[in-house]
């Protein structure tokens, strides 16, 4: 009877062999990080298999061995390129969702009607409220954006004046406020999703949209983003008094 090691490690070899014959476009990932046939960690990884692969230049597979080195290598390095832009992206989508959550954090924190409670009930929502912020800065996210100082003094100029919009005790005069800033972005965005959320009958803010301008593209979004969130919880505030 074969010892079960030997059993795996002969399964493994033989698994090794049959995929050089097929010609893999790329290799897998090897047993000690959880991957190949005999690794506990197989099921764990298998939700994530197509990024546990390593590129392979030197592949014996027909449509590989037929382009020239220099070709193998620019279509390897743009599947490459195309999984990081994708990560980027999913990157910028949870930094978006944490960003709401902190100014859903702050928002609560100074909400009004935390006036109409006791000494005690406050500070215990005080308590939850820091709780709830203190685990959310545990999660730390970074897609650079690439910024000059003024592109960067820009963008905290345009943080500033949300901040304010949302730690002000009026709910609608930080409505109207965040509306006015909303109003601002039109200048570079006439999307129809956009466009039902601006009022013409308010005017923009000429200090946001100056600011507004100078940030990157890739900030706007973010900032319309932001705003657009920001507007249907203060009208929904304001609905509610």
């Amino acid at each position: 009877m074969i010892p079960t090691a030997r059993f795996k490690q002969a399964n493994f070899q033989q698994s090794t062999a049959e995929d050089d014959d097929d010609g893999m476009e790329v290799d897998t990932v090897a047993p000690d990080f959880g991957g190949g046939p005999s690794g506990s960690g197989t099921a764990a990884v298998a939700g994530s298999s197509s990024w546990m692969v390593m590129p392979r230049v030197d592949d014996s597979n027909t449509h590989w061995h037929s382009k020239p080195p220099m070709e193998r290598f620019i279509g390897i390095l743009d599947q490459l390129d195309s999984k990081v832009e994708k990560l980027r992206k999913e990157a910028l989508v949870l930094q978006e969702k944490k960003d709401f959550l902190a100014m859903s954090v702050d928002l609560l924190r100074n909400n009004e009607y935390l006036t109409g409670l006791d000494e005690n009930e406050r500070e215990e929502i005080n308590c939850y409220v820091q709780r709830i912020s203190g685990r959310l800065s545990t999660v730390e996210l970074s897609v650079c954006t690439v910024r000059d100082r003024a592109q960067e003094d820009s963008l905290h100029h345009v943080n500033s004046l949300i901040d304010a919009v949302i730690s002000g005790p009026d709910s609608v005069l930080s409505r109207m406020r965040c509306q006015q800033f909303l109003n601002a972005c039109s200048t570079s965005d006439s999307s129809a999703s956009y466009s039902e959320l601006l009022d013409p009958t308010m005017c923009s803010d000429k200090k946001f949209e100056s600011a507004l301008l100078g940030c990157t593209l890739d900030d706007q979004k973010t900032i319309k983003k932001r705003l657009q969130a920001l507007l249907t919880y203060l009208t929904q505030q304001t609905v509610v008094q």
